[in-house]
Protein backbone atom coordinates (compact mmCIF):
# COMPACT_ATOMS: atom_id res chain seq x y z
CA UNK A 1 0.00 0.00 0.00
CA UNK A 2 1.40 3.36 -1.24
CA UNK A 3 1.55 6.20 1.66
CA UNK A 4 -0.17 8.84 0.78
CA UNK A 5 0.16 12.21 3.64
CA UNK A 6 -3.03 14.66 3.21
CA UNK A 7 -2.95 18.16 5.00
CA UNK A 8 -6.19 20.04 5.08
CA UNK A 9 -6.21 23.97 5.93
CA UNK A 10 -8.41 27.24 5.04
CA UNK A 11 -6.27 29.27 2.80
CA UNK A 12 -4.52 31.81 4.50
CA UNK A 13 -3.37 35.63 3.35
CA UNK A 14 1.09 35.28 3.63
CA UNK A 15 1.09 32.89 6.64
CA UNK A 16 3.50 32.30 8.68
CA UNK A 17 6.17 29.55 7.76
CA UNK A 18 4.56 26.69 9.94
CA UNK A 19 1.65 26.89 7.59
CA UNK A 20 4.59 25.59 4.37
CA UNK A 21 5.59 23.22 6.80
CA UNK A 22 3.11 21.62 6.56
CA UNK A 23 2.40 21.89 3.13
CA UNK A 24 5.66 20.55 2.53
CA UNK A 25 5.21 17.96 4.45
CA UNK A 26 2.57 16.00 2.65
CA UNK A 27 1.64 14.56 -0.63
CA UNK A 28 -1.79 16.24 -1.31
CA UNK A 29 -3.00 20.13 -0.20
CA UNK A 30 -6.40 20.31 0.47
CA UNK A 31 -7.17 24.45 0.44
CA UNK A 32 -10.01 23.80 2.61
CA UNK A 33 -12.46 26.87 0.73
CA UNK A 34 -16.14 25.56 1.31
CA UNK A 35 -16.34 25.89 5.26
CA UNK A 36 -17.38 29.72 6.48
CA UNK A 37 -15.40 32.82 6.38
CA UNK A 38 -14.07 33.80 9.46
CA UNK A 39 -13.83 37.22 10.40
CA UNK A 40 -10.70 38.84 11.93
CA UNK A 41 -8.76 35.93 11.25
CA UNK A 42 -5.60 35.24 8.90
CA UNK A 43 -7.72 34.51 5.75
CA UNK A 44 -7.24 38.00 4.43
CA UNK A 45 -4.61 39.40 6.58
CA UNK A 46 -1.30 39.04 7.99
CA UNK A 47 1.86 40.18 9.85
CA UNK A 48 5.25 42.05 8.35
CA UNK A 49 7.60 43.55 10.75
CA UNK A 50 7.78 47.11 10.81
CA UNK A 51 10.55 49.46 13.01
CA UNK A 52 10.90 46.26 14.78
CA UNK A 53 7.27 45.83 15.60
CA UNK A 54 4.36 43.26 14.05
CA UNK A 55 2.06 45.20 11.76
CA UNK A 56 -1.30 44.26 10.07
CA UNK A 57 -1.34 44.17 6.94
CA UNK A 58 -4.84 43.29 5.16
CA UNK A 59 -6.75 42.49 1.61
CA UNK A 60 -10.10 44.17 1.15
CA UNK A 61 -13.08 41.83 0.42
CA UNK A 62 -15.91 42.47 -0.88
CA UNK A 63 -19.51 41.12 0.94
CA UNK A 64 -17.12 39.14 3.32
CA UNK A 65 -19.55 37.27 5.92
CA UNK A 66 -19.80 34.75 8.93
CA UNK A 67 -22.62 32.99 7.17
CA UNK A 68 -20.62 32.73 3.50
CA UNK A 69 -18.29 29.94 2.82
CA UNK A 70 -14.69 31.60 1.54
CA UNK A 71 -15.28 30.43 -1.78
CA UNK A 72 -18.57 33.30 -1.64
CA UNK A 73 -16.40 35.96 -0.71
CA UNK A 74 -14.81 38.43 -3.52
CA UNK A 75 -11.62 40.23 -3.40
CA UNK A 76 -12.62 43.88 -3.74
CA UNK A 77 -11.19 45.54 -6.90
CA UNK A 78 -9.28 48.08 -4.93
CA UNK A 79 -6.22 48.94 -6.88
CA UNK A 80 -5.09 52.23 -4.62
CA UNK A 81 -4.78 49.68 -1.59
CA UNK A 82 -3.09 47.00 -3.41
CA UNK A 83 -0.64 50.03 -4.25
CA UNK A 84 -0.22 51.10 -1.14
CA UNK A 85 0.12 48.05 0.17
CA UNK A 86 2.64 46.82 -1.80
CA UNK A 87 4.36 50.72 -1.11
CA UNK A 88 4.00 49.62 2.71
CA UNK A 89 6.10 46.45 2.39
CA UNK A 90 8.82 48.26 -0.06
CA UNK A 91 9.30 50.58 2.81
CA UNK A 92 9.29 47.89 5.69
CA UNK A 93 12.01 45.55 3.82
CA UNK A 94 13.83 48.03 0.71
CA UNK A 95 16.99 46.97 2.61
CA UNK A 96 16.54 43.39 3.61
CA UNK A 97 19.08 41.01 2.22
CA UNK A 98 16.41 39.62 -0.20
CA UNK A 99 14.33 42.38 -0.62
CA UNK A 100 14.78 41.74 -4.55
CA UNK A 101 13.67 38.35 -5.67
CA UNK A 102 10.81 38.24 -2.50
CA UNK A 103 9.40 41.73 -3.57
CA UNK A 104 8.85 40.57 -7.49
CA UNK A 105 7.32 37.57 -6.18
CA UNK A 106 4.79 39.63 -3.90
CA UNK A 107 4.30 41.98 -6.55
CA UNK A 108 2.81 39.57 -8.78
CA UNK A 109 0.86 37.78 -6.18
CA UNK A 110 -0.71 41.19 -4.43
CA UNK A 111 -1.06 42.54 -8.71
CA UNK A 112 -3.56 39.48 -8.79
CA UNK A 113 -6.95 40.81 -10.22
CA UNK A 114 -8.43 37.64 -9.79
CA UNK A 115 -11.70 38.12 -8.21
CA UNK A 116 -12.74 35.25 -6.49
CA UNK A 117 -10.66 34.81 -2.66
CA UNK A 118 -10.33 31.36 -2.41
CA UNK A 119 -8.45 31.06 -6.28
CA UNK A 120 -6.66 34.52 -5.47
CA UNK A 121 -5.28 32.97 -2.17
CA UNK A 122 -4.77 29.50 -3.99
CA UNK A 123 -2.37 31.50 -6.36
CA UNK A 124 -0.68 32.80 -3.50
CA UNK A 125 0.08 29.40 -2.46
CA UNK A 126 1.07 28.09 -5.65
CA UNK A 127 3.32 30.95 -6.45
CA UNK A 128 5.29 30.64 -3.19
CA UNK A 129 5.44 26.65 -3.02
CA UNK A 130 6.73 27.22 -6.64
CA UNK A 131 9.89 29.43 -5.46
CA UNK A 132 10.37 27.45 -2.24
CA UNK A 133 10.41 24.27 -4.28
CA UNK A 134 7.23 22.89 -2.40
CA UNK A 135 6.63 19.82 -5.02
CA UNK A 136 2.75 19.34 -3.04
CA UNK A 137 -0.45 18.76 -5.50
CA UNK A 138 -3.06 21.32 -4.57
CA UNK A 139 -7.06 20.42 -4.32
CA UNK A 140 -9.55 22.75 -3.42
CA UNK A 141 -11.68 21.05 -0.99
CA UNK A 142 -15.02 22.71 -3.00
CA UNK A 143 -13.61 20.75 -6.40
CA UNK A 144 -13.89 17.37 -4.34
CA UNK A 145 -17.26 15.41 -4.18
CA UNK A 146 -18.22 15.07 -0.42
CA UNK A 147 -20.83 15.11 1.54
CA UNK A 148 -20.96 18.58 2.65
CA UNK A 149 -23.68 17.89 5.69
CA UNK A 150 -20.48 16.29 7.28
CA UNK A 151 -19.00 19.05 10.35
CA UNK A 152 -15.52 19.34 11.36
CA UNK A 153 -13.68 16.12 11.95
CA UNK A 154 -15.91 13.90 10.23
CA UNK A 155 -15.61 15.49 7.03
CA UNK A 156 -11.84 15.99 7.40
CA UNK A 157 -12.05 12.03 7.51
CA UNK A 158 -14.11 11.93 4.39
CA UNK A 159 -11.95 13.97 2.63
CA UNK A 160 -9.11 11.62 3.42
CA UNK A 161 -10.94 8.40 2.11
CA UNK A 162 -11.51 10.15 -1.03
CA UNK A 163 -8.06 11.13 -1.40
CA UNK A 164 -6.83 7.56 -0.19
CA UNK A 165 -4.72 9.18 2.42
CA UNK A 166 -2.86 6.61 4.76
CA UNK A 167 -1.70 9.95 6.83
CA UNK A 168 -3.62 13.27 7.75
CA UNK A 169 -1.56 16.19 9.13
CA UNK A 170 -2.77 18.56 11.46
CA UNK A 171 -1.04 22.21 12.67
CA UNK A 172 -0.84 21.35 16.67
CA UNK A 173 -3.32 23.81 17.32
CA UNK A 174 -6.10 21.32 16.06
CA UNK A 175 -4.83 18.77 18.91
CA UNK A 176 -8.00 19.47 20.59
CA UNK A 177 -10.27 19.20 17.67
CA UNK A 178 -9.23 15.83 16.50
CA UNK A 179 -9.29 12.28 18.30
CA UNK A 180 -6.49 9.72 17.11
CA UNK A 181 -8.25 6.92 18.01
CA UNK A 182 -11.32 7.92 15.27
CA UNK A 183 -8.44 8.48 13.17
CA UNK A 184 -7.33 5.04 13.81
CA UNK A 185 -10.61 3.58 13.51
CA UNK A 186 -10.76 4.45 9.60
CA UNK A 187 -7.23 3.50 9.06
CA UNK A 188 -5.59 6.88 9.16
CA UNK A 189 -2.54 8.35 11.02
CA UNK A 190 -3.14 11.52 13.01
CA UNK A 191 -0.15 13.37 12.66
CA UNK A 192 0.60 17.09 14.57
CA UNK A 193 2.92 19.56 13.39
CA UNK A 194 4.89 21.46 16.30
CA UNK A 195 6.51 24.33 14.40
CA UNK A 196 9.83 24.72 15.95
CA UNK A 197 11.38 28.70 16.42
CA UNK A 198 13.69 29.48 13.91
CA UNK A 199 15.35 32.93 14.53
CA UNK A 200 16.95 35.18 12.09
CA UNK A 201 18.38 38.43 11.81
CA UNK A 202 15.54 41.09 11.45
CA UNK A 203 18.06 44.09 10.79
CA UNK A 204 19.61 43.70 14.03
CA UNK A 205 16.72 44.12 16.53
CA UNK A 206 14.92 41.93 18.59
CA UNK A 207 13.24 39.00 17.07
CA UNK A 208 9.75 39.20 16.66
CA UNK A 209 8.08 35.79 15.55
CA UNK A 210 5.67 33.97 13.61
CA UNK A 211 5.28 36.62 10.98
CA UNK A 212 4.14 36.54 7.61
CA UNK A 213 6.03 34.23 4.87
CA UNK A 214 7.19 37.57 3.62
CA UNK A 215 9.33 38.29 6.25
CA UNK A 216 10.98 34.60 6.47
CA UNK A 217 11.52 35.63 2.58
CA UNK A 218 12.63 38.87 3.08
CA UNK A 219 15.19 37.98 5.66
CA UNK A 220 16.67 34.60 4.32
CA UNK A 221 17.96 33.18 1.13
CA UNK A 222 15.47 30.45 -0.98
CA UNK A 223 17.66 27.73 0.12
CA UNK A 224 17.94 28.98 3.97
CA UNK A 225 14.21 29.20 3.55
CA UNK A 226 14.11 25.23 2.36
CA UNK A 227 15.57 23.81 5.45
CA UNK A 228 13.42 25.83 7.86
CA UNK A 229 10.55 23.89 5.98
CA UNK A 230 12.04 21.13 8.01
CA UNK A 231 12.28 22.86 11.48
CA UNK A 232 9.24 20.74 13.38
CA UNK A 233 8.06 17.93 14.97
CA UNK A 234 5.34 15.53 14.97
CA UNK A 235 3.52 14.06 17.55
Amino acid sequence: MINLRVGIMQPYFFPYIGYWQLMNGVDKYVIYDDVNFIRRGWINRNRILMNGEPMLINLIMSGASSSKLINEVKVEKDEKHKHKLLKTIERCYKKAPNYEDTYHLIEDIISNDEEDLSLYLEYLMKKIAQYLEIKTEFILSSHIAKDNSLKGEDKIIEICKILNASEYFNAIGGVDLYSREVFNLNEIKLNFLQTELVEYNQFGNKFVPNLSIIDVMMFNSKDSVKQMLNCYSLS
